[in-house]
């Protein structure tokens, strides 16, 4: 007896990988730690619920623009081949207007801050949009993923601030670096079917270092958000979410260490997080204040 088809609404989970919530929230949460440094402790509900909605809006509109573009490579892949595109169950035109509305709703949660918010939200579509045609011919595309990824720190900061200062943009910096990192951990999982389509990725650039690298990645990550909120004496217990996030790194590395598949899959899941603990350093520094 043959499955039942599955509903629509099933296949659209699955094309914005509602299943697998890693994706939002290496994105929440230097997003939030933005939010509540541009504010000086919790921003409000409003704020609060703009972001954490937003971010994942934008991210599963990017799930659709991504599987659009990569429709024809997805298939050579082994952990993309059944995606809903890819497979024939969702038609491009479907996952395009998918994520249009969901850019949309995004856009009208923005539309609710001020227009500095508003104008920064242009130019981070923008680059989700291009993002997935890099691979095709840049040897580093994850830094431009990193690039549409980090504009939430810098749309934080203008919501609250109604301007980018320099701390914004350190932290922005330091966020490249840590999707460099945990994006190719991810990259490795797929390097050996990438090689065999053409595909160019972070992963295959950086051959034999790509350990050390990746390392290296996380050292600048921590090392740019240390410098950048150092003028807050945010106190010990930021300090203590550090030194939290520097043994993860150490356990990433042990994951990582012999390029298996399964460990450099299970490192990019668990990068999220890196990134929790970070949030929960800044935000219970302004707590105990």
């Amino acid at each position: 007896m043959s499955p039942s088809p599955r509903s629509r609404f099933s296949l659209y989970l699955d094309l914005i990988r509602w299943d697998r919530p890693a994706g939002w929230l290496v994105l929440v949460w230097p997003t939030l730690s933005a939010l509540w440094v541009a504010a000086g402790g919790f921003p409000g509900w409003h704020l609060l619920a703009v972001f954490v909605l937003g971010t994942v809006l934008m991210r599963s509109a990017g799930c659709c623009i991504n599987d659009v573009a990569d429709r024809d490579f997805d298939r050579h892949v082994k952990r993309t081949a059944l995606r809903p595109i890819t497979s024939g169950q969702v038609s491009v035109r479907e996952a395009l207007a998918v994520g249009a509305v969901l850019s949309l709703v995004s856009l009208a949660l923005v539309l609710t801050t001020n227009g500095v918010a508003v104008a920064w939200s242009v130019p981070a579509l923008l680059v989700t949009i291009l993002y997935p045609f890099t691979k095709r011919f840049f040897a580093m595309p994850q830094a431009v993923l990193g690039i549409a990824f980090n504009f939430g720190i810098v749309i934080a900061f203008a919501a609250v601030q109604g301007s980018v200062p320099a701390m914004a943009w350190l932290l922005w910096l330091g966020n490249l670096f840590w999707v460099l990192a945990y994006d190719t951990e991810y990259a490795m999982v797929d390097r050996d079917d990438d090689l065999k389509i053409g595909m160019k990725t972070s992963a295959i650039t950086l051959g034999r270092f790509d350990v050390a690298a990746i390392v290296l990645f996380y050292l600048l990550f921590l090392g740019f958000w240390l410098v950048a909120l150092a003028p807050l004496a945010l106190g010990a217990i930021y300090y203590v979410a550090i030194a939290a996030a520097l043994a993860q790194v150490a356990w990433h590395w042990w994951l990582i260490r012999t390029r298996t598949r399964e460990g450099c899959f299970r490192a990019f899941r668990m990068n999220h997080w890196v990134g929790f603990t970070l949030f929960a350093g800044i935000a219970g520094s302004y707590l105990l204040r």
